[in-house]
């Protein structure tokens, strides 16, 4: 059994002339990704490592879980495939996971989080907001196997407010 824990960076400004993948976070960002890794801890679900986009509101979101999970911001792995808002590339990172992690958390963009979640979970989502968390779960071993599974988990920041 494999399971991502795909999740959206919170809401960022666009009040500041920077390249886009230097846009920091808005505080209804900050905030919204301090329900969401709030409510996730309640679900008490374990990850072995995770990964994020190099882009500074992926990041920064990917900071705030590590606070809140007591996670090592240093053992973050950061790729810059997860840069992407297709999905070809982040799927292409997860098929060569390394097949002793068995649940990863990803942090990254959109379209792909909501297409990925369309294409290999259960349940249909119309757009994975900013902040949002899904978790799929797969009945592989290998990550080089991804194929259909199944939603176990959508949290989506306006249901906590």
């Amino acid at each position: 059994m494999k399971s991502i824990i795909l999740v959206r960076h919170g809401k960022s400004s666009w009040e500041h002339n920077v390249s886009d993948d230097k846009r920091p976070l808005k505080s209804r960002g900050k905030n919204d990704a301090k329900l969401v890794v709030k409510e996730f801890m309640k679900h008490n679900i374990s990850f072995d490592r995770i990964y994020s986009s190099p882009a500074k509101r992926a990041f920064s979101t990917c900071k705030i879980f590590c606070k809140a999970l007591g996670y090592n911001k240093k053992d973050v792995k950061v790729i810059d495939n997860l840069y992407d808002f297709s999905g070809e590339n982040v799927i292409s990172v997860v098929k060569n996971f390394n097949n002793a992690l068995n649940t990863v958390l990803i942090f990254g963009h959109n379209h792909a989080f909501t297409s990925i979640s369309n294409i290999f979970g259960s349940v249909s989502i119309d757009n994975l907001p900013t902040s949002g968390l899904v978790k799929l779960n797969f009945d592989i071993d290998s990550w080089e196997d991804l194929t259909k599974g199944t939603t176990e988990l959508l949290i989506i920041p306006k249901d906590l407010k």
